[in-house]
């Protein structure tokens, strides 16, 4: 009997795992939908841990961790699928890192713009509070009536946001603010 109990017990918190999930879908695409938010994505799959190889250089892809095969196919769903949303995507930023750059052109949701506020904190260590602080000041003045879509690095989001995604995986913030909205795994 216990053993019973302990397995409905089990089945009972999966269900309100996936429904606190399912929830926090809705509410990101509600505010997609509404405009007025931002969109934080981290880039999609690029193997080899985090960070990058010593010696890498920002102007040089050819030293840098880079999107797999899988990476690229992720990103352009991703895009088809905001696209086939509506979502009114109305800026893009992207942390100048090849894999950023890369994830944020195959969505093909329009011009993208590097903005190394966005560069990747576990690489630049020392600039931690700087780079947090001038990427806050964007996401925080952001009055655009559509979305600010800004494509960057997990440690970036979790510093600004306190979520670690997974790679592709976008968190939604109000604007004028940081407070997570709603998160979606969409590869």
């Amino acid at each position: 009997m216990r053993r019973i109990r302990f397995a409905v017990a089990i089945l009972l918190g999966l269900v309100t795992v996936l429904d606190v999930a399912r929830a926090d879908e809705a509410a990101a695409w509600a505010a997609l939908r509404a405009g007025r938010h931002v969109a934080l994505m981290r880039h999609a799959d690029a193997p080899g841990g985090t960070g990058d190889p010593p010696g890498f250089r920002v102007d040089d892809c050819a030293t840098q961790r880079n999107l797999s095969d899988k990476g690229r196919a992720d990103a352009a769903r991703i895009g088809a699928r905001l696209k086939s949303e509506g979502i009114a995507i109305e800026k893009i930023l992207a942390s100048p890192w090849c894999r950023c750059m890369e994830t944020a052109t195959l969505l093909k949701l329009g011009a993208v713009e590097a903005a190394p506020t966005f560069s990747n904190v576990v690489v630049l260590r020392e600039q931690t509070k700087q780079l947090t602080a001038g990427a806050g000041a964007i996401i925080d003045g952001w009055h655009g009536s559509g979305i600010l879509l800004v494509v960057t690095h997990g440690a970036n989001i979790f510093a600004l946001t306190g979520i670690q995604p997974s790679s592709g995986e976008i968190v939604v913030v109000r604007n004028g603010g940081r407070e997570p909205v709603g998160r979606l795994r969409l590869d």
